[in-house]
């Protein structure tokens, strides 16, 4: 077997992530306690509960925050705001829960030495991490078999996903080409070559990318069985595509579609049904007591600022095809729509100013919990269509009708990792996002879901 090189791939990064988060800010502490006049936090058998809810403090702000994105995590400029706010609203919450957590000290330093020390262990860590891990020699080395029609979309696509994954090459199956393709950093390699390059840049796994199996030569064929024998992993390149990016390439899949959508069991799941729609019930009733309280400054502003009706009724395509009207604070100009159905765009001229406001907190989506009490809607899923949209893109792209084997969502998966769909790209995009959705679909995933609005709505990312 090739040597192999060392790599982490995302989701033991993420693990390392929190596990060394923990240990540096536990160290720190016990320092800090051992050295300076500091006793606020000590660990000890007794006081493991103690311990216990600032773990969980850190975990849970950590990831509303976005500590754990490693897109943010390889640069420390994108990493400290995420670790600021961490710290400050972890610390916050750990002295207003005394009940579970040491009484406050009457010498009021304490606090300061317990915020940075905090504070200081985190950047300390991560520092480390972008130092150590990082850096190339952990990248995952990967090498592309495939045609060369497909690659370009593929390695654009990878690259965004994970920065530490690197391509070093590919070997291009179609036979007939005027000349080689170069690519910006990624060789080419001929068939002939593809063993000696596997041993010589210690390709941690190969990515089979082709439309077609009957473009793979023998060469190639015998070449990656050889391989395969020897322990190298070999992987199909929507499998990596999905398990790196989080959505299924809908634009790679052909007439053996079925293979690539096994849906989660929890779509027929009666207790995962029976639960989801009693959250959806619980969150509604929250949602629209909380909505009730910022009901009177809604209302002035949109009598200052929007000056016509407050509520903007909609069709929208809900749960398989069906039609129901979801309700929003309006947040556009009157007759917005006169010369016709368009786009939102983002910085569209028909938005108001308090429209703006309103959308990038998500306070016109506080009516939609009436759409979520009367059934027509859930929680989380894909974001409900208008009827002249769905028609135009069901014509466009692949599979775009499935999203409606769910209820559509107030939050999803698409509207959490993506920005506002504009156009058909944007659409495809969103499409790829709400099937993984579907795929996926479990307890876990809408936490995750939970999560992420919130930090959308903190760091104002609506639109």
């Amino acid at each position: 077997m090739p040597k192999s090189s060392i790599h982490f791939n995302i989701s033991e990064r993420k693990v390392l992530l929190r596990i060394f988060d923990i240990v540096f800010v536990l160290f720190v502490l016990y320092f800090v306690g051992d050295t300076f006049e500091f006793d606020y936090f000590s660990i000890t058998r007794e006081n493991w509960r103690w311990v216990f809810v600032l773990i969980l403090y850190i975990s849970i702000f950590g990831s509303i925050f976005e500590l754990y994105d490693l897109q943010k995590s390889s640069k420390i400029e994108k990493i400290s705001t995420s670790i600021v706010f961490t710290v400050s609203v972890t610390v916050l919450f750990y002295f207003l829960t005394p009940f579970f957590t040491p009484i406050l000290p009457d010498n009021r330093l304490q606090i300061v030495y317990f915020y940075f020390a905090i504070l200081f262990a985190l950047v300390l860590w991560r520092l480390a991490y972008i130092t150590f891990i990082v850096s190339p020699r952990f990248y995952k080395k990967a090498l592309i078999v495939g045609e060369i029609s497909s690659i370009e979309t593929i390695i654009e696509a990878f690259k965004l996903a994970d920065p530490n994954y690197k391509i070093v090459g590919f070997v291009n199956c179609e036979l007939s080409k005027k000349e080689n393709i170069k690519f910006n950093g990624i060789k080419e390699y001929s068939p002939k070559q593809l063993r000696q390059i596997v041993k010589d840049e210690y390709i941690s796994e190969i990515v089979v990318a082709s439309y077609n199996s009957e473009t793979i030569t023998y060469e190639i064929y015998y070449a990656l069985i050889s391989l395969l024998e020897d322990g190298v992993p070999i992987r199909e390149y929507t499998q990596v595509y999905e398990d790196l990016t989080q959505r299924i390439p809908v634009q790679f899949v052909g007439r053996d579609f079925y293979k690539y959508f096994p849906f989660s069991r929890s779509n027929q799941n009666k207790m995962y049904l029976f639960f989801h729609r009693l959250f959806d019930i619980l969150i509604s009733i929250v949602g629209l007591v909380f909505g009730v309280v910022f009901f009177p400054l809604i209302l002035l502003g949109n009598i200052i600022a929007n000056r016509g009706p407050l509520f903007y009724t909609q069709e929208r395509i809900g749960k398989n095809g069906r039609r129901f009207k979801i309700i929003k604070y309006r947040t556009m100009i009157k007759n917005a729509e006169k010369d016709g159905v368009a786009w939102a765009k983002k910085k569209d001229s028909r938005i108001t100013l308090f429209g703006r406001f309103l959308r990038n907190t998500r306070l016109d989506e506080i009516p939609q919990f009436i759409n979520i009490l009367k059934g027509e809607m859930s929680l989380i899923g894909p974001r409900p269509e208008r009827p002249y949209f769905v028609k135009e893109l069901s014509q466009m792209l692949p599979f775009y009708e499935t999203r409606h084997i769910v209820k559509p969502g107030l939050t999803g998966w698409a509207q959490v990792k993506t920005r506002y769909g504009s156009s058909v790209d944007d659409s495809l995009l969103k499409l790829q996002y709400d099937l993984y959705y579907i795929k996926h679909r479990s307890f876990l995933l809408d936490l995750n879901i939970l999560i992420k609005t919130l930090s959308t709505v903190i760091f104002f990312r609506g639109q």
